[in-house]
């Protein structure tokens, strides 16, 4: 059992579904609107496309990397659940090749390891950080995208 499964899991909805149907796969895609005068990408997953207002959609495959945008350590813990694990990150990457696109997450050591495997001190604004995947919950039904630091 990994800490993770001890964490908030997400809810899957089915407009997000096929992201984590991807994360279980090891990609990392994002919603683009598949209107061929559009093709904006959008995050989080949606029917309808903030832009255009197209219906058609499809889901683009991303490289992974990307750079923190912003980060917190949170003091104390809003959960029970994460005051074993403090000090830890809570972090917003934007996309390398979608960089008007953050997503949450957490900096960690590998793919399994406990919020808390990074220093807090290395964290910077700006850093590159690329994406792992983290099986979670019952029987790893979810797989989370935690973010590694690029050397």
């Amino acid at each position: 059992m990994s800490d993770a499964d001890s964490l908030l899991l997400p809810v899957v909805d089915e407009d997000g579904a096929p992201f984590w149907e991807y994360t279980a796969r090891g990609e990392l895609r994002v919603q683009a609107c598949a209107s061929p005068a559009c093709g904006e990408l959008r995050f989080p997953p949606r029917p309808c496309c903030p832009h255009c207002g197209s219906f058609a959609s499809k889901w683009r495959l991303t490289s992974g990397r990307g750079r923190l945008w912003s980060y917190v350590i949170p003091h104390p813990p809003l959960l029970p659940a994460y005051a074993e694990q403090a000090p830890y990150n809570a972090v917003l990457v934007e996309l390398a090749d979608a960089p008007q696109i953050r997503l949450a997450g957490n900096v960690v050591a590998s793919p399994d390891a406990p919020l808390n495997s990074v220093d807090p001190a290395r964290l910077r604004i700006g850093a590159p950080v690329r994406a792992a995947f983290c099986p979670a919950g019952p029987s790893g039904s979810v797989t989370l995208v935690r973010w590694l630091l690029e050397r």
